[in-house]
C-alpha cells in the first residue's frame, strides 16, 4: 500500500463526514442556504491568501526545478483562477471587492491556516505536502461526488463551483500532490511516517470544521470582536 492509500484510509471516517455535510449536500442539492454561501465564499478567499502562500514556500523547500516549477504554477492558479472564481461569485452575490478583501478570518479559518503554515514553515517540504494535500485531494473527490447529483452542475449558483472542483484540471493538481507525497514518503522510518500520518488527519479535521463553521457562520463572539 501507498503511503496516500494508508492517509486516505485512516481519514476515511473524516472525509465521508465532509461529503456527507448539510453545507457540502447543500451545494449539490441547489438548496443551501444564500447567506452561509457568502459567508463560506468570503472565508474561502481569506483562506486561499495563505494557501497560495504556501505553494510559495513549497517553491522555495523544492529541491528539484521540476517540483519548483509545478509549485509555481499551483500558486498562480490559486491567485488568478480558483481565487477568481471567488471574485466572480462575490460580484453575483453583491459582495463588493472592498468587502471580499477587508473579510477578516473566522477563528476556525484562522486556526487552520495558522496551523498549516507552521506545520510548513518549520518543517521540511513532505511537512508542506502532507498538510496542504487534504484541501485539493477531498475539494475534487467532494466535486466529483456531486457532480454526479442531478442536475448539480447546471444548477444557476452552485453549479460553476461544482464544475470546477470535479473538474479535470483540479484532479490533476491533487493527483501530483499524491505523487509527490509518495515520492517523499519513499524509505521514511515508521516513526516519521506516522508523524507525517497526524499533519494529514489533522488537517482533514480542520477541513470538516471549515464546513461546520460555513455551516453555522461562526465568528468571534460578539463581546471579543
Amino acid at each position: 500500500m501507498s503511503f496516500s492509500n494508508r492517509l486516505h484510509t485512516k481519514a476515511q471516517s473524516i472525509w465521508e463526514a465532509s461529503h456527507n455535510h448539510p453545507f457540502v449536500q447543500g451545494i449539490g442539492h441547489g438548496d443551501l442556504d444564500l447567506e452561509k454561501f457568502k459567508f463560506f465564499m468570503k472565508q474561502d478567499y481569506v483562506y486561499l491568501i495563505d494557501y497560495a502562500r504556501l505553494f510559495a514556500l513549497a517553491s522555495m523547500k523544492a529541491t528539484t526545478l521540476t517540483h519548483m516549477s509545478y509549485f509555481a504554477k499551483m500558486l498562480d492558479a490559486t491567485l488568478n483562477i480558483e481565487m477568481d472564481l471567488h471574485r466572480q461569485y462575490a460580484e453575483r452575490l453583491g459582495i463588493s471587492a472592498e468587502e471580499l478583501e477587508a473579510t477578516q478570518p473566522a477563528p476556525m479559518a484562522l486556526a487552520y491556516s495558522s496551523y498549516m503554515l507552521s506545520i510548513s514553515e518549520r518543517g521540511s517540504l513532505i511537512d508542506l505536502v502532507t498538510a496542504i494535500l487534504p484541501c485539493a485531494w477531498s475539494y475534487y473527490e467532494i466535486g466529483k461526488k456531486l457532480a454526479e447529483i442531478p442536475g448539480a452542475m447546471d444548477h444557476e449558483l452552485y453549479g460553476e463551483w461544482v464544475q470546477m472542483y470535479q473538474s479535470d484540471e483540479f484532479g490533476d493538481i491533487a493527483h501530483w500532490l499524491i505523487d509527490v507525497l509518495d515520492q517523499l514518503a519513499t524509505g521514511l522510518p515508521e516513526a516519521e511516517l506516522s508523524r507525517l500520518e497526524d499533519i494529514f488527519l489533522t488537517t482533514s479535521r480542520f477541513e470538516y470544521m471549515f464546513w461546520e463553521m460555513s455551516n453555522n457562520e461562526e465568528t468571534w463572539p460578539s463581546d471579543v470582536r
